[in-house]
Order: C-alpha cells, then sequence, then structure tokens
C-alpha cells in the first residue's frame, strides 16, 4: 500500500470510528469501547508507519481537484514533511492513551458513547489539519475541533460552570477565527491558489501584497486556537469538561493547532518583520502572565491549564524567531509530558475526591495511595520544570537556543528584538514554571493532616496508561540527533548558555518555592493545637469533608461527584501555600487571570448588551408603532361598518331604498344642471 494511501486512512479511521460510535452506541451498546479504541489505536499505527517511509527526506505531495470553483480551486491534498508525520504520531499516540484511559475513567458515565464517538471525530479533524495540503481543507478540520470542543467541555451540561465555559470556548475561538479566515482569503487570491505549496512559492517570489495585514489577520485565529493572549481566557475554564478531555485539547489536538499551522506557514509571517515582533510580544506576555496566573490557581486542573498556556508561549516565541523546528520540538515533548499530567491529575482527583490542591494539602498519605501517579506526575512535573535529562529541557532549550542565537543577529530574517524578548521572558518562566511545578507536587503529595482515602488500586486502563507516557516524557530529549533529520536539519542540541540561564532559574524557582513552603508549614505547626481543625468522631463535632473546605476556591465538578468514597476529614485552616508567598499582593490579581475577564465585560460584553438593548427597544417601540399604526385604520373603518351590519332585513331594505331615492334625485338635478348649461 502506497504512503499517500496510508495517510488518506489515518484520519478516515477515526472518523469512520465516530461515525459507527454514534449510530450504535444506543442499540448496541457493548460495540462503543472498541470503536472507540480500535480505530484510534489502527490510526496511530499508522501514523508511525508513514513517519518511518517519510522518514525526513522529501515532502510527499499528493493532490486532486475537490470541486472545481470557477475561480481559486479547492483541492483535497496531501502534503507530507517531516513536521507533519511526526506531529501526527503525537496526535495517535496520545488520543489512543485518552480513549483507553477513558474507558476506566468514564465506565458509569452515561453519556459514554456520545462522549467517545466525539472524542473519536476530534482526533479525525486534527490529523486532516496536520496532513492537509489545502487550506480550505485544513479549515474544515479546523472548524470541527471547535465543534467538538464545544460538546466535549460541556460534557457535564446539567451544571452551570460546563455550560458556560463551553460557550466561552466556542464564542473566542470564533472570535479570531473570523479574520483568520479573511487571512486565508487574502492569502489565496495572492496565490491564485489554497495549496500550501503554491503559497509557499508565491512568498519566495515576492508575490504577497500586504504582507504584515495578512500575517496579523492569520494571528488572530492562532491566538484564539491556541490559546495565546490576548485570546487565552477560555482555556483554564474549559477545564469544566472530563478530565481526558483536558488531556486530549491540551497535548495533542486544538491548542498545538495554531502553532503548527504557524509552523507550516512560517515564510508567510517572516515575510513581515512587524508580525515576527508582534508575535513575539505576544508570546512574552503570554508566557510570563500564564506563569504568574498558575502560582495562584487552586484547581489542579486550572494550574495545569494556565501552563499550557505558558508552554504555548514558548513555541510561538520559538516561531516568532524564526525556527520552527524548535517550535515542533516542543510541541511534541509537551504533548507527551502534559498529556501524562492531565490524566494523572485524573487520579489524584478520584483519589482524593477534590480538584482542590489546598484540600490536598491537608490530607496525608495521598502519595502512597496512588503510587503510579505519584511516580509519573513526578517525572512529568520535572520535565515540564525542563530539568535534565527529561524531554522538556531538551526541548525548552531548543527555543532558547534560538532565541538567542536571533538576539545576537544571527537569524536571516528575524530581527534582534524579537530574539531578547522571547529570551528574556522564557528565562524567566523558566523560573516561574519550575515554581508552581513545585508548589503543585508539594501540595499534592506533602500534605498534613487527615489520612488519605484509601479506595483500592485505580484500574490497568488509568495507571498503565500513566506509565506509557512517562517514556517519551523521560525519554524524548535523547532523540535530538534522529528528529534533526525530520526537522529541516536543523540542531536542536542545548548550548551551555543557555543551558545554564534555564536550568539555573528553575532550580531558583523550584529551591525558593520548597523553602517557602516549609516556612508556611512551620507556621502552621506553632498554632494551637486543635485549632481549625475537626476531628471526626469528637464529641458534638461536625465532620467538614474536603469538598466543603475547599469550596472557596476550587468547585467540585460531576468528575468528582462519581467518587463513590467518603471524603476525608480535613482541618478548615488556611492551607500552606508558597504561591500566596512568592506572589505577596499580587497573588489576588493573579488568582482570577489578572481580571481579563472582567476587562472584556466591561468593553466589550456590556456595550454589546446595551446595543441590543436599545435595538431591541426600538423594534419594540418605534418600528412595531409604525406596524401597529398601519393594523389600526383598517380595523377602526371595519368597526365602523360593522355598526351597518344589524342583520335586520327591513333596515337592510329601508337603506337600500332610501339609496335609491337618493340617487334618483342626484340623477335628476344633474340632468337639470346639463340641460341649462
Amino acid at each position: 500500500m502506497s504512503t499517500p494511501t496510508l495517510a488518506v486512512l489515518v484520519p478516515l479511521l477515526p472518523f469512520l470510528g465516530a461515525l459507527a460510535g454514534l449510530l450504535l452506541g444506543r442499540t448496541a451498546p457493548g460495540f462503543v469501547k472498541p470503536l472507540a479504541v480500535l480505530p484510534t489505536l489502527a490510526a496511530a499505527v499508522l501514523a508511525v508507519l508513514v513517519a518511518f517511509r517519510q522518514a525526513g527526506g522529501e515532502a510527499i505531495e499528493t493532490a486532486t481537484e475537490l470541486t472545481p470553483t470557477g475561480s481559486v480551486p479547492i483541492e483535497l491534498s496531501l502534503y507530507l514533511d517531516g513536521f507533519a508525520v511526526m506531529v501526527a504520531v503525537l496526535v495517535g499516540v496520545v488520543a489512543t492513551c485518552v480513549q483507553i484511559y477513558s474507558t476506566a475513567y468514564l465506565r458509569e458515565d452515561p453519556r459514554y458513547p456520545s462522549y467517545a464517538a466525539l472524542v473519536s471525530l476530534f482526533t479525525s479533524a486534527m490529523l486532516l489539519v496536520v496532513y492537509s495540503g489545502d487550506l480550505m481543507v485544513l479549515l474544515v478540520g479546523w472548524e470541527i475541533m471547535g465543534i467538538c470542543s464545544y460538546f466535549l467541555v460541556g460534557h457535564y451540561w446539567e451544571t452551570e460552570a460546563a455550560r458556560s465555559a463551553s460557550l466561552k470556548a466556542f464564542l473566542v475561538t470564533k472570535l479570531g477565527d473570523v479574520p483568520f479566515l479573511i487571512g486565508l482569503f487574502a492569502l489565496a487570491t495572492d496565490a491564485g491558489s489554497f495549496q500550501i505549496t503554491k503559497i509557499l512559492g508565491t512568498v519566495a517570489a515576492g508575490g504577497l501584497d500586504n504582507p504584515t495585514l495578512v500575517a496579523l489577520l492569520l494571528l488572530a485565529g492562532v491566538a484564539g486556537k491556541s490559546a495565546q493572549f490576548p485570546l487565552h481566557t477560555w482555556l483554564p475554564d474549559a477545564m469544566a469538561g472530563p478530565t481526558p478531555v483536558s488531556a486530549l485539547i491540551h497535548a495533542a489536538t486544538m491548542v498545538a493547532a495554531g502553532v503548527y499551522f504557524v509552523a507550516r506557514l512560517l515564510p508567510v509571517f517572516a515575510a513581515s518583520r512587524a508580525a515576527l515582533v508582534v508575535l513575539a510580544v505576544m508570546a512574552a506576555v503570554t508566557m510570563v502572565g500564564s506563569a504568574l496566573a498558575a502560582l495562584a490557581q487552586d484547581d489542579i486542573k486550572r494550574v495545569l491549564a494556565y501552563s499550557t498556556i505558558g508552554q504555548l508561549g514558548y513555541m510561538t516565541g520559538a516561531l516568532a524567531v524564526g525556527d520552527r523546528a524548535a517550535a515542533v520540538f516542543h510541541l511534541l515533548s509537551h504533548g507527551a509530558f502534559k498529556a501524562l499530567l492531565f490524566l494523572g491529575a485524573g487520579v489524584i482527583i478520584h483519589a482524593a475526591g477534590t480538584n482542590s490542591l489546598a484540600a490536598m494539602s491537608r490530607m496525608d498519605g495521598l502519595a502512597k495511595r496512588i503510587p503510579d501517579a505519584f511516580w509519573t506526575m513526578t517525572i512529568a512535573l520535572l520535565a515540564l520544570a525542563a530539568f535534565p535529562p527529561f524531554a522538556g529541557f531538551f526541548s525548552k532549550e531548543a527555543v532558547l537556543v534560538a532565541a538567542e542565537q536571533t538576539a545576537v543577529g544571527h537569524s536571516e530574517f528575524a530581527p534582534s528584538a524579537a530574539g531578547w524578548v522571547v529570551l528574556v521572558a522564557g528565562v524567566l518562566t523558566a523560573l516561574l514554571t519550575a515554581a508552581y511545578a513545585t508548589r503543585l507536587w508539594l501540595m499534592a503529595f506533602r500534605g498534613r493532616g487527615a489520612a488519605a482515602p484509601d479506595h483500592g488500586k485505580e484500574p490497568v486502563a488509568m495507571t498503565g496508561v500513566l506509565w506509557l507516557l512517562a517514556v517519551p516524557t523521560v525519554g524524548f530529549g535523547l532523540l535530538v540527533g534522529p528528529l534533526a533529520d525530520f526537522f529541516d536539519g536543523r540542531e536542536l542540541t542545548p548550548s551551555l548558555t543557555t543551558s545554564v540561564l534555564g536550568t539555573g532559574a528553575a532550580a531558583v524557582g523550584a529551591v525558593l518555592t520548597y523553602a517557602l513552603w516549609q516556612r508556611a508549614q512551620a507556621q502552621a505547626a506553632l498554632a494551637p493545637a486543635g485549632a481549625g481543625v475537626v476531628t471526626a468522631g469528637a464529641p458534638g463535632a461536625a465532620a467538614v469533608p474536603a469538598a466543603v473546605a475547599a469550596a472557596e476556591s476550587a468547585a467540585e465538578s460531576p468528575e468528582v461527584g462519581q467518587v463513590t468514597h467518603d471524603h476525608p476529614v480535613v482541618s478548615t485552616a488556611p492551607a500552606a501555600d508558597p504561591g500566596r508567598a512568592l506572589l505577596g499582593p499580587l497573588h489576588r490579581h493573579a488568582a482570577v487571570g489578572f481580571h481579563l475577564d472582567a476587562v472584556y465585560d466591561r468593553l466589550f460584553v456590556r456595550p454589546v448588551r446595551a446595543a441590543a438593548a436599545l435595538v431591541r427597544f426600538l423594534d419594540r417601540e418605534v418600528v412595531d408603532s409604525y406596524v401597529r399604526g398601519a393594523g389600526l385604520g383598517p380595523r377602526l373603518l371595519g368597526g365602523l361598518v360593522r355598526r351597518a351590519q344589524t342583520g335586520n332585513v327591513q333596515s337592510y331594505l329601508s337603506a337600500l331604498l332610501a339609496g335609491a331615492v337618493v340617487l334618483a334625485i342626484a340623477t335628476a338635478v344633474l340632468a337639470n344642471v346639463n340641460a341649462g348649461s
């Protein structure tokens, strides 16, 4: 079978699995899990086979005209270069892990059939984006992902949080998609085609009329899809969906699509130095702001959500300095350890009975209850903090090396200012990332208080996936040499300067966080014995579950409510949180995302609502007045005529006779007048 044929099957199999799952979900529930797992697994295997066949060589391209348009043609085309085949492997592997994990995680969920089908459709759409060589076909996958995210984030639609989060995710991403679509049409108009290779040929020949405008229009869509400032606010709220969905969105689909799009069309953005500077500033603000926000979050999933935003900032920063190899390398390594972090967080949530880190910090022995999640999460957090020799170290160093090279003027087209912006923000974010990763680990696994609940060993479908993802989290960075063949031959090895800067900053962040945590724990120990503590079984004491203790900052979700074991009894005193000491007065602002939602509410939501209220008033009180007036005249005339309709025959005859007499008199008068004249 030819490589293009195999590549066609990669997105097709999950699509067929989704279609079959939707059709058979109610009538044949026994087929739901096989239809969820097997097509996705087969797609992952085929994606690996396609990658081996492509092997970093010449790009494989094939196209056929989809339909005649009369102007710019739309073609069903494949473009398989090293970047595409490696990203497809990531999507297939992570999606397979999510499907396997979900069979156990959502085993009691009555809506699992539709959930599994949507995950398969989501996977198929992302694979279509990855392999497509035509921008209009890519746009189809782009928009299908938006629809799937709406339904999956709103999976627990009974809750207001899920409904609001799904709607917010849909609207914010669509806000970016409008200029994105305009940019695609402008790009295709200049190139005379939607095919990526022809567009890149036009760019190389200097055929773009307005490269800056086109690049900025496309960046708006990328900012929405990849959750970059200022359109990033939807992603933390999207944690209202099931945890496996979060793993899929954050690691291998949706948010990765924007970064991949820029990497594939990087020459379009490189044609405008102004666009690269804008991209660099957007990446820097995103990196630093999201890392600060992550330090202030209490919900473990929101910490990881802000972490994803920051790591995507690293990727866009690499693209801003013109190194798509470093960007995609970090996308791949981040996909592995971020999927592991979210799926591990799902195990922690089920074991602790809460999303709240504050509540977890008041439990003792949680790490011993879930050893698989403890060890794999530790590995993933070390990768996130970019400590060697884990995958995150090598990929993050590749970004910093690219920024350093641009900063000192070694880039052909990226301005040195973009390099300095990305380099400084990247080193600062490395410190903050290590800080919030250490904070999460300490609060989740080194709590003190009531014993954590013991409800037995987690299913193998969940723990096995964690160890599977731990393998690339540890060893993916060792493939730096072979990966260069897939990524334009670009060197991805760390340099001494950036290694010292990045690792040193991470070490400072981790040590400082640990020291502040120890001080907070010591202060808590000095409190009077039993102060603020409710002990199970004490006379007259009311048991306070972890959910109540965490209510101030992390509302429970339905997936927590599905946990069958009892919640532990915990202290209600404030938790030892090093994030408060690190951020100081900035903490309360960072906890709410620096009030961006409130700003958008004042700048956009309220004016739109006021305008809508004005339109409604004008429609009801002005326009409808004319309509009502037009109907009132005939109604009054009809009322007058109705008075003559008495039903009395004598009255009708009298009126007829009177009318005849009047007509006769009028005729006689007119005849006399005419005769006299």
